[in-house]
C-alpha cells in the first residue's frame, strides 16, 4: 500500500472509507479481509470511524492525516490505531491520537507508531508542532508523551473524555 508508513515491526495503514464503514457497521471480518490481518479484540472501540468518515466525505484529501491501523508483522495482526485528528492547520499544528488493543499494550507499539507518524508528518514539510490531549488519569499515555518531550500547555474539557491535559511538542524529534 503506497500510503503506508513502515517501522521495524509495524505498518501504519490508512483506514480508507470502505474500512471505516466496515468498522462503523461492526463488520470486523471485512476489516480483516481488507487489511489481511487479524483484528485484536476491542480494536474497533478506539477507531473514531463515523467522525473520520464525515471528514473524508467533506474532503477526501485529508486521508493521509487521519486514522491508521497499526498492523504488526509477526504474526500479522492489528494491534492499535494512530493518526491525527485533521491535517495541519495554518500554523503547522496537528493533534495526534492513538489507541492500543488491551492485549497488545506495554510492548512499545504506541511509541513506535507515534514516532513513525511524527517523523512522517515532519517530512511532509507542513508540520511544525504536534499537540496531544491526554486524560490526567492515563499514566501510560502521559509517560509516552513526556518521553517524547511534549510539554504541558493547558487543559480542556472533551465532550466524551472529560478533562484532558494538553501538551505540545515542536518537531522534528531528536534522532
Amino acid at each position: 500500500m503506497a500510503d503506508s508508513i513502515a517501522t521495524p515491526r509495524l505498518r501504519l495503514l490508512p483506514l480508507t472509507p470502505s474500512l471505516l464503514r466496515a468498522v462503523a457497521s461492526g463488520d470486523l471480518a471485512q476489516v480483516e479481509r481488507q487489511l489481511s490481518a487479524r483484528v485484536g479484540k476491542g480494536w474497533e472501540q478506539g477507531v473514531p470511524a463515523k467522525l473520520r468518515l464525515e471528514q473524508l466525505a467533506a474532503d477526501a484529501s485529508e486521508q493521509p492525516w487521519l486514522v491508521r491501523a497499526m498492523v504488526a508483522s509477526t504474526p500479522r495482526r492489528v494491534v492499535g490505531c494512530v493518526g491525527f485528528h485533521a491535517p495541519p492547520d495554518d500554523d503547522g499544528r496537528v493533534e495526534i491520537g492513538y489507541d492500543i488493543v488491551a492485549s497488545e499494550r506495554r510492548k512499545g507499539y504506541a511509541r513506535e507508531g507515534t514516532r513513525a507518524l511524527l517523523d512522517w508528518a515532519w517530512a511532509t514539510g507542513r508540520v511544525r508542532t504536534c499537540v496531544a490531549s491526554v486524560s490526567p488519569h492515563n499514566a501510560p499515555s502521559l509517560a509516552l508523551i513526556h518521553s517524547f518531550g511534549f510539554r504541558h500547555v493547558g487543559e480542556q474539557i472533551d465532550e466524551i473524555d472529560g478533562l484532558e491535559l494538553v501538551f505540545e511538542r515542536r518537531l522534528p524529534l531528536a534522532p
